[in-house]
């Protein structure tokens, strides 16, 4: 009796404290009131939670939840990470030139693009790791060589979905008197409301809904194959693509996807495309419908009808069990055997985007 008392006892206090640890303010807020109306009302809102168009189970049909857990244990893979510094070069972005269109890879899913004037940010995650621990998920060494104070103010700053590798509260909180308007997913909006950031200042957008932010520059929130949640209840929020036309240029934001045919209605629908940045990278087998696959990517880039295409989501974070640089080994490959454009800048490294010029595999001097 007293065993059991001491045992229950403890998963009491588990439980308290698990809960105290959910309420930190880094977790986000549930959508309420009119927010949770619209989302209620949403077509792609079904069963209690968003809905891909797609059938999408977790996991492939042929694993189990067993096999998953026994390949995160027992799975080893020691080129999981770089051995060493990972290569990178700093741009400036306090001083570019106004007139110039460039973009700036910071890693994984993270990136600065400066098109027509306006400076956009996407999905950035600058805190040194990507999950509710410090201590977790960490980035590479000499990945991270951007902080939130060496960037100008930010026109829009885009954020695809809430997963912690993608929405990061330290970095959207030390960015917050630099950002402008915060372009996001149906009911990620609850977050940073949640964070002190003003209503008027957020615009979230269901599928195939759009926006004008201003003269010449609108957006339009395209579906993705994945899900979205930084607590235990799951797709309570939408996960989107975004398309963005400027004056001069459209742009695929890509969010998280599996491959799925939305790639191929959207290059119909708004293609072609001067650029589709896609993710590349923390992909596995067990969960295909989820992201892709890496010559997949090649495959999404040909249907949206991309002048050329750029792969994200790999260099900064070890998510999944393959080699750090088996991304983007595997697409440049696909991508030149099928003749297909593709950028690959280093980390920090300034883009053209209006001449590419002659790029260098620079992750092959790396262990």
């Amino acid at each position: 009796m007293k065993i059991m008392t001491i045992i229950v006892s403890v998963i009491i206090a588990f439980v308290l404290a698990v809960s105290l640890f959910m309420q930190h303010p880094k977790f986000g807020k549930a959508a309420t009131g009119e927010r949770l109306k619209r989302i209620h009302q949403s077509p792609n809102f079904r069963d209690g939670q968003f809905q891909n168009l797609s059938f999408t189970p977790t996991f492939a049909e042929d694993v189990s939840k067993w096999e998953m857990i026994r390949d995160g244990i027992f799975k080893i893979n020691k080129r999981k990470k770089p051995v060493g510094s990972f290569p990178s070069t700093k741009t400036n972005l306090l001083t570019l030139d106004p007139e110039k269109d460039v973009l700036v890879w910071f890693g994984h899913s993270s990136y600065f693009m400066q098109i027509d004037g306006k400076k956009i940010l996407v999905d950035p995650v600058f805190s040194g790791h990507a999950s509710p621990f410090s201590f977790m998920v960490k980035s590479f060494e000499g990945s991270d060589i951007y902080t939130p104070e060496d960037f100008p103010e930010i026109d829009y700053l885009f954020i695809t979905h809430d997963h912690w590798d993608h929405l990061d509260y330290k970095t959207v909180l030390k960015l917050k008197p630099k950002l402008g308007k915060i372009i996001t997913s149906l009911g990620t909006g609850a977050h940073f409301e949640h964070w002190g950031f003003s209503p008027e200042q957020i615009i979230e957008k269901d599928w195939n809904e759009s926006a004008m932010l201003d003269s010449g520059f609108v957006i339009t929130a395209t579906p993705g194959r994945h899900f979205s949640g930084r607590g235990f209840k799951r797709n309570q929020a939408i996960w989107v693509s975004f398309v963005l036309q400027t004056p001069s240029k459209k742009i695929f934001i890509g969010g998280d996807s599996g491959y799925d045919t939305h790639f191929a209605k959207i290059g119909q629908e708004h293609g072609p495309f001067d650029l589709a940045l896609l993710e590349c990278g923390q992909y596995n087998k067990s969960w295909k419908y989820i992201h892709m696959m890496p010559e997949e990517l090649v495959q999404a880039a040909t249907d949206l009808k991309a002048k050329t295409f750029m792969p994200v989501h790999w260099g900064k974070f070890a998510l999944a069990l393959h080699a750090w640089d088996e991304p983007i080994e595997r697409v440049t490959t696909e991508a030149h055997r099928m003749n297909v454009p593709i950028l690959h800048p280093m980390i920090g490294e300034e883009v053209n985007l209006d001449v590419f010029g002659v790029q260098s595999e620079w992750w092959k001097s790396i262990n």
